[in-house]
């Protein structure tokens, strides 16, 4: 992975515009499903709020285990440049 050009680790600019479009899109899918749940099943706007919010909920959940899984990475990096100690 390539990162910000800083010499970090952690999540890249490209990486931070792919999660932004990533939680977009997953908002976008939800809240489709559930207009046309809502058509179809004639329950409007319930299914729309539960879809709307199961979508953010879920690409919360994305960028919580992109942060997470960049945060390990990082602390991998430094414990190898402090000479694998893995200790603070």
């Amino acid at each position: 992975m390539v990162d910000s050009g800083r010499g970090g680790g952690g999540i890249s600019g490209s990486e931070f515009a792919g999660i932004g479009v990533q939680f977009a899109l997953v908002i976008l899918v939800f809240t489709a499903a559930g207009i046309w749940l809502d058509k179809r099943l004639g329950t409007t706007p319930w299914l729309l709020i539960v879809c709307v919010f199961a979508g953010a909920a879920g690409g919360f959940f994305s960028i919580y285990q992109k942060a997470m899984a960049a945060q390990r990475r990082d602390d991998a990096r430094r414990a190898a440049e402090r000479g694998g100690s893995g200790k603070r």
